[in-house]
């Protein structure tokens, strides 16, 4: 209890909410108990990596929450170009101080971008999982993958009961 009421004071002192955000990606955002931020707005694969959706193009990266678990990351492999990604297949990897992690695609479509700022700087990831640290940008092949995977809400519960499992 008493580390949930200096979250919450924390939160407040550095004025975080979740109907207000100052990002022009991401609307808002909330702190789950495991303290991973888990954005309005997105979806979640319950292999960890999110999707925005906008118009013709969807991008996908890691969550918080993954990128929290994998500690500092030091490698990122990720696609080309015009390469194509299918939901639940490996895309890439992430390698961190503790372990390297195959990075799965949630959903199926063309590579159009791949965010090359992370082969010099994977960091990006750690530091801005949802902003900077983005991975690729798909032309979804199948949009209808995406009410597969779960909103905010849901996947700070899958979250939660994970953590709780380990």
């Amino acid at each position: 209890m008493a580390l949930r009421m200096w979250a919450s004071s924390t939160a407040n002192a550095l004025k975080l909410s979740s109907s207000a955000s100052k990002s022009h990606l991401l609307p808002a955002f909330s702190i789950s108990r495991c303290f991973s931020s888990v954005l309005e707005g997105l979806k979640y694969a319950n292999s960890h990596e999110w999707v925005k959706h906008e118009g013709s193009v969807a991008t996908i990266g890691i969550s918080d929450h993954a990128q929290d678990h994998l500690g500092e990351v030091v490698f990122v492999e990720l696609p080309e170009e015009k390469s194509s990604v299918s939901k639940e297949k490996n895309f890439g990897a992430v390698e961190s101080v503790k372990a390297t992690s195959e990075i799965i695609s949630p959903i199926s479509g063309e590579v159009i971008e791949v965010n090359t700022k992370l082969a010099d700087s994977p960091g990006l990831i750690n530091s801005s999982p949802y902003e900077e640290g983005w991975m690729i940008k798909v032309k979804p092949s199948n949009p209808a993958e995406l009410e597969s995977l779960m909103g905010p809400k849901e996947y700070t519960k899958f979250c939660e009961e994970e953590d709780a499992a380990h």
